[in-house]
């Protein structure tokens, strides 16, 4: 990177940090940004992210996690855990999905998230939700994760241990073709699940209307797979992050 380009990316991520200094004027000096990954796919789990920044934080390229590409998002990764006073992650099974509904699972992996940190915050900044039954002062912010630094990192961070849970899966499996689309709904992924069958880390709440249709054999395809929460904790532990259950 050239020191003029290292010098607008300073700038520009300063200028994400804006509403955290804010609120450290008036006092709160422990600002999380929440945010979550995969609540859209049909196999895998949610994964949602809490993470405090200090006021001089930099770490290039930092952004939106969906407007970062792959090889940047693994480059900083480590770089927003080592810069953050701290940072969680949790996460919620597909059969918590399918058990709570995808809305509520969400809610749920962010509450794990902020267990599993070592400082927990005093103030939340969530991307466009409210968490009910936390005892923490929180704010949400449409389109968050491309405006506030602390979400954007969170963005990130869950963005990332996501795709590695379902990278796993694809080497495993990989007919299935995780690797190229996460576990999304694309028109080859329902095809690929109309010609192998369901797997035991599918929503089946997702898949409920292709069942109905007859368009998918109801019957699950029978496989022992590795547990989502073990996955995480493999991939996390060697950043210091233990995933709360």
């Amino acid at each position: 990177m050239t020191e003029e380009k290292e010098a607008e990316e300073r700038k520009r991520v300063f200028e994400l940090l804006t509403r955290e200094r804010q609120l450290h004027d008036k006092g709160i000096l422990l600002v999380g940004g929440v945010d979550e990954a995969g609540r859209g796919p049909l196999a895998g789990p949610v994964v949602a992210s809490c993470v405090i920044l200090p006021d001089d934080f930099f770490v290039p390229y930092l952004n939106d996690s969906k407007k970062v590409t792959a090889r940047r998002r693994e480059e900083i990764f480590p770089l927003i855990i080592s810069g953050a006073i701290s940072a969680g992650v949790g996460l919620a099974t597909p059969e918590e999905i399918d058990s709570i509904n995808i809305l509520n699972a969400t809610y749920l992996a962010m509450k794990r998230s902020i267990s599993s940190m070592s400082r927990k915050p005093d103030y939340l900044i969530n991307d466009a939700v409210h968490i009910s039954g936390l005892d923490i002062e929180q704010e949400s912010i449409v389109k968050g994760d491309a405006k506030v630094a602390c979400i954007a990192a969170a963005s990130i961070l869950a963005k990332v241990t996501r795709d590695h849970i379902m990278e796993y899966y694809d080497r495993l499996i990989p007919e299935y073709r995780f690797i190229k689309h996460k576990g999304y709904p694309t028109r080859e992924h329902y095809e690929l699940v109309e010609k192998y069958g369901i797997l035991p880390i599918y929503r089946r709440s997702f898949l409920s209307k292709r069942i109905e249709e007859g368009r998918l054999m109801a019957e699950e395809r029978r496989m022992d797979l590795p547990d989502p929460f073990d996955l995480a904790d493999d991939f996390l532990g060697k950043y210091g992050i233990t995933v709360v259950r």
